[in-house]
């Protein structure tokens, strides 16, 4: 099974995408193959045709999970990360994949959002989106268990879908 993990934060090497790793990790029982912090695809997110955006298309569309994760931004994700989905250029280009959207914020008012704005766009996209959207505080989600406990109760239907 092919782990992928992207990014949508603008700070590279982000908590975000320390969140979303251990949330792969927790889900796969080990770490990501691949992560995808799309901060780092820079001005090529502008080009269509950029190689190096076209290849983390293919590696993310090639996934069987997938963790997308974005920091709370105006109540949604951010436009980075809407850059990045907007290179798949039909409504199936993630076709079977299983993906997990999640969403790091400072409290729970925006608790809703990994559900009800990231979640729908995997699923037009063609992902399959078997969990929740998980919403975690940025600044506890290290040590508060919610990621382990998100695992726990998601893996085997995860792992029913990857396998």
């Amino acid at each position: 099974m092919t782990v992928t993990v992207v990014v949508g934060n603008p700070k590279p090497a982000s908590r975000t995408r320390q969140a979303a790793e251990l949330l792969a990790a927790a889900l796969a029982g080990r770490p990501p193959d691949t992560v995808v912090d799309v901060v780092d695809l820079g001005p090529g997110l502008l080009r269509w045709g950029d190689e190096t955006v076209t290849a983390a298309v293919r590696a993310v569309a090639a996934s069987r999970l997938l963790v997308v994760a974005s920091p709370t931004y105006k109540a949604t994700y951010t436009g980075l990360l809407k850059l990045f989905l907007d290179r798949f250029a039909t409504a199936e280009g993630l076709a079977g994949v299983v993906a997990v959207p999640v969403m790091l914020g400072a409290g729970p008012a925006h608790a809703l959002a990994p559900e009800l704005l990231l979640k729908p766009v995997l699923v037009e996209l063609g992902a399959t989106c078997p969990t929740p959207g998980l919403h975690l505080s940025d600044a506890t989600f290290a040590d508060d268990g919610r990621i382990a406990a998100f695992a726990d109760r998601w893996r085997p239907v995860v792992a029913a879908l990857t396998g």
